[in-house]
């Protein structure tokens, strides 16, 4: 609800209709049409995708499938595409323009160092496999969007059905309480029958869940433009936080391999979770000497403030 103009008197009762140019700017905050259907009203909804990314190469894919990751907990999903790309060698040919999608709001420092202030990169891959099978289109978002994400996963999605992708497949955590040693995979899809066939996976399927950010908003927009696609989540502690969890990205990437039937060298993932389970074991075990040391300190050692409490 908010304050109509005085002409009009009182206060508007359908602030979604647009019966006044203050209900139709409550209607652009609210992001959403009278009907609920997102609001295309932005600057990159009124731009095609050509306004948007910037193409340096035109590739001849083979019914590509697109593999789409943005950071989030435990960077599960950013950690297993880069990994992907790297190991299969995927050139880089197209680039999202940021200034529509991102904000600057702090600096990067390098050894002390205030750097020039650099918008996050999002870019697009290409790999092409051997005759007769699936190539691939990978994009890899160095950060979320901090504004207009409907938008960018139309502007991703339009760009890649010009490529000839049908599928698309993101990356995501899933949120658990404890950290596994091999943590299992779960699934989502846009419809029943791609998770049909899924099942010799060994994949576990919640039933209703909720994936955040632009891993899942991709897919629900696909869904919208009648395209097929995947979510493979790694579980992960939420307590993890920005610590890495290379561990569900290997358990990712060991059953995105096998969907998408490539070959990768893993051995660098490997050596990448042996340290990450070393830092976690640390990170613990000083947490819990923290913990004890807290209910341990004799009182004469104890801060004055403590004493008087």
């Amino acid at each position: 609800m908010v304050e109509c103009p005085p002409s009009r008197g009182g206060r508007c009762q359908d602030v979604l209709g647009g019966c006044c140019p203050i209900a139709k700017a409550a209607r652009r905050t609210a992001s959403v049409e009278p009907d609920g259907r997102p609001l295309l009203e932005g600057e990159a909804m009124r731009q095609g995708w050509e306004d948007v990314i910037k193409v340096y190469e035109q590739p001849e894919l083979e019914s590509p499938a697109l593999v789409a990751a943005w950071p989030g907990v435990g960077n599960v999903a950013l950690t297993a595409a880069t990994y992907l790309s790297e190991e299969l060698g995927a050139q880089e040919f197209a680039e999202i323009a940021p200034l529509s999608f991102f904000d600057l709001n702090g600096a990067f420092i390098e050894r002390n160092v205030i750097q020039e202030p650099r918008l996050p990169q999002s870019k697009f891959y290409y790999w092409k496999s051997s005759p007769g099978k699936k190539d691939l289109v990978l994009f890899l978002g160095e950060a979320q969007p901090v504004a207009q994400n409907y938008e960018l996963a139309n502007k991703i999605l339009e760009f890649s059905q010009k490529l000839g992708v049908t599928v698309v497949y993101t990356v995501a955590a899933a949120l658990v309480p404890h950290l596994a040693e091999k943590p299992r995979v779960w699934a989502a899809a846009t419809d029943s029958e791609l998770l049909t066939g899924l099942e010799s996976y060994g994949l576990v399927l919640k039933g209703n869940f909720y994936v955040a950010g632009m891993n899942g908003l991709l897919l629900a927009v696909a869904r919208e433009k009648g395209m097929k696609g995947i979510c493979l989540l790694g579980e992960t502690p939420r307590y993890l936080g920005d610590m890495g969890n290379p561990m569900a990205s290997q358990s990712v990437l060991q059953v995105l391999t096998r969907v998408l039937d490539v070959d990768i060298d893993m051995s660098r993932m490997e050596e990448m979770v042996r340290r990450a389970q070393r830092e976690i074991s640390e990170a613990i075990r000083e947490s819990r000497r923290q913990y004890i040391d807290n209910f341990t300190v004799p009182l004469w050692e104890r801060p004055s403030d403590e004493e008087k409490g």
